[in-house]
């Protein structure tokens, strides 16, 4: 890492069909072996398959489901004194999206439905109902600050 400068973020472009930052953005997280259009395909469909259940407009699902998912404190080790503390700390907000993201995908490809299309909109729509993998991976994030609680004052 440079200690001279932070390196600049990269501006990614809107999605062809909804122009929508945020689902390039889970397009990018979702993809392999920068397989593109494989993402594309795997995206849209679940979102068509969100649409088709009768939940709404499938846009606003799948923002639903991210802000479910965003953790607003975590931990992070802090080495004082020849002891690590797990102090908690704030999240900022676009590691909030980036961390909401992961744990989305990284859920989704855990579960048992056939195609990752099924997987990915189970679980999306999962997310926008306040349960599922990726909710309770937020909540036990959450109650470990809670527990760390005492060490806060380690933050730096």
């Amino acid at each position: 890492m440079s200690r001279r400068h932070a390196a600049e973020k990269r501006q990614v472009l809107p999605d062809p069909k909804f122009k929508d930052l945020v689902i390039t953005k889970f397009m990018n997280g979702l993809m392999k072996d920068g397989k593109k259009s494989a993402a594309e395909r795997i995206v849209y469909g679940a979102l068509d398959i969100i649409q088709g259940k009768g939940a709404g407009d499938p846009v606003t699902v799948f923002h639903e489901a991210i802000d479910n998912v965003k953790p607003t404190v975590e931990v992070r080790s802090r080495r004082v004194g020849g002891a690590t503390y797990q102090v908690p700390v704030e999240v900022r907000p676009d590691r909030r999206q980036a961390l909401a993201i992961r744990w989305i995908i990284e859920n989704a490809r855990r579960r048992s439905e056939n195609t990752m299309v099924e997987r990915l909109s189970g679980e999306l729509m999962d997310a926008s109902n306040n349960r599922g993998a990726s909710v309770k991976k937020r909540e036990d994030t959450h109650k470990m600050a809670e527990a760390n609680k005492a060490f806060s004052h380690y933050r730096w």
